[in-house]
């Protein structure tokens, strides 16, 4: 175990990079809400987290940390936690959420292209649904593998290459009108894909799940996600009248399938990614 302290370089660098502003203030519209997105997410950051594995007093990155889900539960075992994410709302919301004086568990606003860190600054790292949405996918694996000392794990939960998550967000991006990025995040979720990011670092692994959550029905779904989860919040935001009603009407259509006698259970497909720094 490496006990020396984490180091943050200080180049002056901006926090993110530019292309993810937008991205910035979209996810920072859903605030400390956000947390309940995550907690509808639970059961796979929780996989993600324990096949991390942190020790007490080791240096662990969460890349992407949102309100800080992932970050407290790598802190669980007395690892020193790093959250970082783009959107200083969220940012703000994962300190109010946790432990107030917590020496053990930082946060502070970084890009997962250009993490703020000298090299093997940390014995493990961990993204859960976050990495994923960088724009330059190749950069920030580079920089996962960069920040990661010799032996370290690495843990990342992302959303299944198709399935239930992809019709979701297409829907968002439908109504929204912006163009898909490419690569899309779900190649993430695809281990061919993975291995060309990954696999010059890290020894791999891949573990698929799939992560349950409940609600009594269509409208309790609905306004769960107006509430905390920014890119659906931004269309509505962007969207008036019919146009705004069609949307929320498709995500009330979209939830429905996921109807039973006890109400909605929905099912959503993922991967774990675990590595070993090589």
């Amino acid at each position: 175990m490496n006990s020396q302290p984490r180091q943050s370089t200080n180049d002056r660098r901006p926090a993110i990079r530019p292309h993810h502003e937008d991205a910035a203030r979209t996810w920072g519209l859903g605030g400390r809400d956000y947390d309940n997105i995550s907690f509808g997410i639970s059961d796979a950051l929780a996989h993600a987290a324990q096949r991390l594995n942190p020790a007490l007093g080791q240096d662990i990155l969460d890349v992407a940390t949102g309100t800080g889900w992932s970050a407290r539960n790598a802190a669980r075992t007395g690892a020193r936690v790093t959250g970082v994410d783009i959107s200083p709302e969220l940012l703000h919301a994962a300190e109010e959420l946790s432990r107030p004086g917590d020496r053990e568990l930082t946060f502070q606003q970084a890009d997962a292209e250009d993490l703020p860190f000298a090299d093997a600054s940390f014995d493990g790292v961990i993204s859960t649904f976050g990495v994923m949405f960088a724009a330059d996918q190749q950069r920030a694996a580079r920089e996962l593998g960069r920040v990661c000392r010799k032996g370290g794990r690495l843990s990342l939960a992302v959303w299944a290459s198709d399935g239930t998550v992809r019709d979701f967000l297409g829907l968002i991006g439908q109504h929204s009108g912006a163009p898909a990025p490419e690569p899309s995040p779900l190649a993430w979720g695809d281990p061919d894909h993975v291995r060309t990011l990954l696999g010059d670092d890290f020894e791999l692994w891949f573990e698929p799940g799939i992560n349950n959550h409940y609600f009594d029905s269509v409208e309790d779904a609905r306004e769960w996600y107006e509430r905390g989860f920014g890119p659906m919040k931004q269309v509505i935001s962007d969207l008036q009248g019919d146009r705004q009603a069609a949307f929320l009407e498709d995500i009330d259509r979209y939830h429905g399938k996921f109807a039973t006698d006890a109400g909605l259970h929905i099912r959503r497909e993922y991967l774990v990614i675990i590595g070993r720094r090589k």
